[in-house]
C-alpha cells in the first residue's frame, strides 16, 4: 500500500511525549521505518488529516493505517503494537472483549485526567 503509517501525538504533554518516543524508539529498534511520527503541538494544521479537532487528538493518541483508516486511544495502540514483534501478544490480548473494554476505559479516563492535568499546567 502506498500511504505510510501515521502517528499523531501530543509533544506538550510530557508523559505522551515520552511514551511516544519510547514506542517509537522500540519500534525503530524491531525495524519498523514505515511510520511518519507528527507532533501536534508543533504542527497543528496535521489535525485537518484525521478529521479530529485538535483538542481531541491532544487528548488521544491518533493513528492513521496505510489505508486511510483512523484508530484512536486504545485501538491507535494496538495498532502500534502489532508492528512489534515483542509487543503482539499485547495487541492478542487486547483482541479479548472484556479486556480490550477494561483497556479502552482505563486508558480513556487516564488520557482525560492527563488532558485536564495539562491544561491546569497550562502546556498548551
Amino acid at each position: 500500500s502506498g500511504m505510510h503509517k501515521k502517528v499523531y501525538y501530543n509533544s506538550a504533554c510530557l508523559i505522551c511525549k515520552a511514551g511516544i518516543e519510547s514506542q517509537r524508539q522500540h519500534l525503530e529498534r524491531c525495524g519498523v521505518d514505515d511510520i511518519e511520527w507528527i507532533d501536534v503541538h508543533t504542527n497543528p494544521t496535521a489535525v485537518s488529516e484525521v478529521s479530529s479537532s485538535l483538542e481531541q487528538v491532544r487528548e488521544r493518541l491518533h493513528v492513521k493505517d496505510s489505508d486511510g483508516a483512523i484508530n484512536t486511544g486504545i485501538d491507535a495502540f494496538i495498532h502500534l503494537w502489532r508492528q512489534s514483534p515483542k509487543q503482539r501478544w499485547l495487541a492478542k490480548l487486547l483482541q479479548f472483549p472484556v479486556i480490550r473494554q477494561l483497556a479502552q476505559a482505563a486508558y480513556n479516563c487516564f488520557a482525560k485526567l492527563l488532558y485536564r492535568w495539562n491544561r491546569l499546567l497550562k502546556h498548551w
